[in-house]
């Protein structure tokens, strides 16, 4: 793990509560936007219960963290680029935890939405998130109509076809599946979306920043593989074992816990290096870094279910 100045560490606990406090204000202010009217009262309020309380909002987080090295010059614009990306992350898991996909009961420690407001009310929920998303940047275009237009075209890239989080999970009913390719779509492409949505919204190019993003992805899909199979149901929130359990692509069958750990070291090794030169180069690498150390799980061996050491070798 590379090591960043002590004194870039010691604002990094004021620079997160501002962070977080910036992020639920904007999200909130999006979500107005599908509220009142004539709306359904079950759908509208639909639409926040999906959305709250928020996991680690670490989409939007790093989205800002990126805009704000890059100098920020349109915070507006970069309040709804980070509300539009974490509604899409969140229609993405209303959709995923639909009995035709994961089937899931539980997530972040609560009802699916499927299972509190019935499964037709859940996939109008996603889909109205996906679409408030893009009226969200279309609204903010007021700030900066070209930047705007361009953060429109990097989010649509990274949820559809061909390489977004929709072609991640029609990766899941291939019968042959490059992983690699899954991971970059399914969990990378929200992360690429990002990196370089923080620097488009602060006018510079995106292009620079897709490494990050990609490693970042990538990374935190190996980890999410490894405590789907390292943890239990009440540790992670929502369902455990559920790669194993609906055949999905995963680190940690393909190389077991052992390999996967390895793989994820190898991925953040490299994410620190692949940040562009930009003023706020250094603050952005230590939060990184925090990021990478919170994101390698560490087991207890009692946590570690019995089919995860079959996984092994």
């Amino acid at each position: 793990m590379i090591y960043i100045r002590v004194s870039v560490f010691l604002d990094m606990k004021g620079l997160g509560m501002a962070l977080d406090t910036r992020i639920e204000a904007a999200v909130a202010a999006a979500l107005r936007i599908g509220q009142g009217g004539d709306a359904p009262p079950r759908l509208a309020s639909a639409l926040p219960y999906a959305v709250n309380p928020g996991g680690a909002r670490i989409r939007p987080t790093i989205l800002i963290s990126v805009a704000l090295a890059c100098g920020d010059n349109r915070p507006r614009l970069t309040d709804a680029a980070a509300a539009a990306l974490e509604l899409i992350h969140c229609a993405s898991l209303v959709h995923d935890d639909l009995p035709c996909f994961d089937d899931a009961d539980v997530r972040r420690g609560k009802a699916t939405v499927h299972r509190a407001y019935s499964e037709p009310l859940a996939v109008l929920a996603g889909d109205s998130l996906i679409v408030l998303a893009f009226d969200v940047l279309a609204q903010a275009g007021t700030e900066d109509a070209l930047r705007a237009l361009g953060l429109v075209r990097i989010l649509a890239a990274r949820t559809g076809m061909p390489g977004g989080i929709c072609a991640g999970q029609g990766w899941e009913s291939e019968t042959q599946v490059d992983l690699r390719a899954y991971h970059r779509a399914k969990t990378g492409a929200l992360f690429i979306a990002a990196t370089q949505m923080g620097a488009q919204a602060a006018g510079q190019d995106p292009e620079p920043w897709t490494e990050l993003g990609a490693r970042i992805g990538e990374a935190f899909q190996v980890a999410d593989d490894l405590r789907d199979a390292l943890f239990d149901a009440e540790t992670l929130g929502k369902p455990a074992g559920q790669d194993m359990v609906h055949a999905r692509p995963s680190a940690v069958t393909q190389m077991g816990v052992p390999g996967a750990m390895r793989h994820l070291r190898d991925i953040l090794s490299g994410a620190i290096a692949s940040i562009p030169s930009c003023p706020g180069e250094a603050r952005l690498a230590a939060m990184v870094n925090a990021y990478a150390e919170r994101m390698t799980p560490v087991a207890p061996a009692h946590s570690v279910p019995a089919h995860s050491a079959a996984m092994r070798t």
